[in-house]
């Protein structure tokens, strides 16, 4: 690079490059403002020796010290740039990128090179020791002194975030006198130490052009306008934002109006999520629970104010508890809602039941401390919350446990380390059975009885369920939703549906053709509707008033699906369906029972499961023990009725009554069992349902010999055994569908199992199986084979 030194006529010194240069008419140096600017005809004046051919390239290095890093300054040496003449210079690392930086000098820094620190070499992607092009650069005091910047702002270092409020007046006032007549970029990366406070990274994210009307006193000339390049001056404004998911805590008025997302989704209302009847209850509920989380978080922190953390739900079932806590989980713009059922909760282990009320607050704590009060709304449903909050000390002689989780819930909404970004909402029949501690101010400080709909909830109910009818032609013009909304009292919404339902059916009966099979007329299909009539029949025939039904699902108890084995359990499934004919179509039998018994692991459950399921009954519940932890004999014995007469209340149901034994408290030492739960058990087997309804109860048991002094055995219309797998080709099947193996392992193990007994549950052996799995696949079949022995009896026939 070939230099020369000239002398301005003021007497200042300066450099040019002379290498490259193809123009006569040159860009001169100068200050920004345009005094002492030089052009090359007056050059002949100084008489220099060469004449200036273009940019220098200047090698890029990192910046000399922390302190100039800070400055956001390019770094040069004073015999390259003098920063009192060329205070900004061009940078250009291809033919199509360009940056501009503010220039200083450093002694350290060998001429022929320039500096930058490592934020500003990420954003113009300079490596060290890149050849660039240097030349000084002019702002134009119409187009680029700037009247607004607008800075994101993080921490620039993750592990070292804190939750202290950062004055936006302070780092703008602060900003302003670190970054003097600086020139910014959109985009470009800086570091900013504020205070004593933690280094932060900013990123420019928009520049607005100062109005140079404004500057001189006179009026404004119209919008801002926005640029991507400008230089900053001693009144620009500065406006900092808060980076994307950043937990920095910004306040003060120099803190953009970032869009405040509003808790309420804008597209719901109450026919939209089917919720009728209910609007003075969710009104309730939205002014009490929902509008202090609407305003944004630095004004609900000048009230003082306090979010409410808890809703209680109570009221008779059917009424909508359910259906509402869902619903709000849909209508808030807040996590996905995690819902739980009480029962749920509990664990027979020392503490933890505790730890699973733990993890249900775990996002919300993490959340809260990386985020502060940027963190977004965490709801927990509790789904029958009486289960596990029931009277601390109310439970004689109990292990205490409900005790120790109602302690534990309590210490997570409300405790030292208070959560403020969560939304518990809990729903029960029996609020009298909850501990008053939780339902005070602070916890679940919202309880809304939900009951029966009164006449205006009731039309609201019936507008929801036959708009679709109404929509489609389907509902002729004599149906009038203001009289049956008057004669159907003591309706619950469940209840409303269910006739509804039922009048649809009616409506649907008449097209079935009297045959010899079921056929459908088609051609009546079009010009169906539902009439008056249907819903005078379904009122008489089909819905009364009462509480609503719940209908279970058994997906839980059958994950692996029935692995068909054998003959054995064929024969089980072909029982298993006669009964569920015959329950349909026999008119003599109205309740019809079976019972599954077989040593433990057998599969007994999940076959009782899947035949609940193939009834495809409109009813099905199962009568289990893991649902009745901690009962005294006299609340098993409602549990067990309860179910019973629920499921009277439908045509067509399946009870399936699990472990009998265990509903029994039976234990072999002893002995000992409930002899109240036996009584109200022969009485509920044996017990037909009223006229017109069908009954078909599965019970399971390990125990028969015990069932059988009981006297309990007659109870039941047949007794099906459930075998443990006992040949090594049982065993094969199960592998075959399973396809846990390569078909060259399973060739290999066939050899092996051919013509060996073993004895072993389903539920077993696919533990075993997946145990093998887990080991490398040289060792599979050793391992398994192994443990079939081990737990199995392998051995020859």
């Amino acid at each position: 690079m070939e230099l020369v030194r000239y002398f301005l006529p003021s007497g200042r010194e300066n450099v040019k490059n002379m290498d490259n240069c193809t123009s006569d008419r040159s860009v001169g140096y100068g200050a920004d403002d345009g005094s002492e600017f030089i052009d090359l005809k007056s050059w002949e004046t100084f008489e220099p020796t060469v004449k200036p051919r273009g940019n220098p390239v200047m090698k890029a290095v990192r910046c000399p010290t922390d302190e100039l890093s800070l400055t956001n300054c390019a770094v040069v040496s004073e015999r390259d740039f003098d920063p009192n003449h060329v205070r900004h210079v061009e940078v250009r690392t291809s033919p199509h990128h360009k940056y501009v930086f503010t220039l200083r000098n450093h002694h350290s820094i060998v001429p022929g090179t320039i500096g930058f620190s490592l934020p500003q070499r990420k954003w113009g992607v300079l490596s060290l020791n890149q050849d660039i092009e240097v030349s000084p650069y002019r702002f134009d005091p119409n187009k680029q002194y700037l009247g607004c910047i607008t800075l994101e702002a993080d921490f620039l270092q993750k592990k070292n975030t804190t939750t202290d409020p950062y004055d936006t007046d302070k780092m703008a006032a602060e900003f302003v006198m670190q970054f003097p007549h600086q020139a910014f970029s959109v985009g470009q990366q800086l570091v900013f130490s504020f205070s004593d406070k933690k280094l932060l990274g900013l990123v420019v994210k928009d520049l607005e052009v100062a109005d140079v009307a404004v500057l001189k006193g006179q009026k404004s000339s119209g919008k801002p306008r926005k640029t991507n390049l400008g230089l900053s001056l001693p009144n620009t404004q500065v406006i900092f934002e808060k980076a994307e998911d950043s937990p920095l805590i910004l306040t003060g008025k120099s803190k953009g109006k970032v869009a405040h997302q509003s808790i309420i989704n804008p597209d719901w209302d109450f026919q939209k999520m089917g919720i009728g009847g209910l609007d003075k209850e969710f009104s309730d509920i939205f002014r009490r629970a929902f509008a202090s989380r609407v305003f944004p978080p630095e004004f609900v922190e000048q009230l003082g104010a306090k979010h409410v953390k808890g809703i209680l739900l109570y009221g008779p079932p059917g009424t909508g508890k359910t259906l509402m806590a869902r619903q709000i989980g849909k209508m808030l713009n807040a996590r996905e809602p995690q819902i739980v059922n009480g029962p749920e909760v509990l664990n027979k282990y020392v503490g933890e039941s505790e730890a699973n009320i733990r993890k249900l607050f775990a996002a919300a704590e993490e959340e809260q401390k990386r985020l502060g009060n940027n963190s977004g709304l965490h709801i927990i449903i509790f789904d029958e919350i009486d289960a596990i909050c029931k009277q601390r000390g109310s439970m004689a002689g109990s292990t205490g446990v409900h005790d120790t989780v109602v302690n534990q819930l309590l210490s997570k909404i409300d405790g030292v380390e208070q959560l403020n970004n969560i939304l518990l909402i809990g729903m029960t029949n029996r609020r009298d059975l909850i501990d008053e501690a939780l339902m005070r101010p602070g916890r679940l400080e919202v309880q809304m009885e939900i009951g029966l709909p009164k006449e205006d909830g009731r039309k609201q109910i019936f507008e929801i369920y036959v708009h679709k009818m109404r929509e489609n032609g389907k509902l002729a013009r004599n149906v009038d939703i203001d009289d049956l909304a008057m004669i159907t009292k003591n309706f619950s919404g469940a209840e409303i549906e269910g006739l509804v339902r039922a009048a649809q059916s009616t409506a649907m009966n008449r097209l079935i053709k009297a045959s010899s099979k079921v056929e459908v007329d088609e051609n009546a299909a079009d010009s169906m509707m539902v009439t008056k009539a249907d819903f005078e029949h379904a009122l008489e025939h089909d819905i009364k008033p009462a509480f609503g039904v719940s209908n279970e699902h058994f997906e839980n108890y059958i994950l692996n699906d029935i692995i068909n084995w054998g003959d054995p359990v064929r024969r089980i499934l072909e029982d298993g369906e006669l009964k569920i004919e015959q329950t349909k179509n026999s008119e003599r039998t109205p309740l019809v029972s079976m019972l599954l018994e077989g040593p433990p692991s057998s599969g007994k459950t999940a076959l009782a499961a899947k035949l609940a399921m193939d009834s495809e009954f409109p009813f099905v519940k199962i009568c289990s023990p893991e649902d009745m932890i901690g009962f005294t004999e006299g609340a098993k014995c409602q549990s067990i009725r309860k179910i019973f007469e629920d499921a009277y209340k439908s045509q067509l149901s399946c009870v399936v009554v699990d472990e009998i034994e265990r509903l029994l408290d039976y234990v072999p030492i002893g002995p000992r069992f409930s002899n109240l739960v036996l009584q109200a058990l022969l009485v509920l087997l044996k017990k037909s349902p009223p006229k017109g309804r069908k009954l078909l109860i599965i019970g399971t048991t390990s125990r028969q010999d015990v069932l059988q002094e009981m006297e309990m055995l007659s109870a039941f219309d047949t007794t099906v055994h459930v075998s443990n797998l006992s040949t090594g080709e049982h065993v094969m099947e199960v592998l075959e569908q399973m396809k846990s193996f390569h078909e060259k392992e399973l060739k290999t193990l066939s050899g092996k199992l051919q013509g060996k007994r073993v004895w072993v549950g389903i539920k077993k052996l696919l533990v075993l199986i997946e145990m093998a799995r887990q080991t490398d696949q040289q060792y599979r079949i050793p391992k398994f084979l192994t443990l079939l022995e081990e737990e199995a009896g392998l051995q020859p026939e």
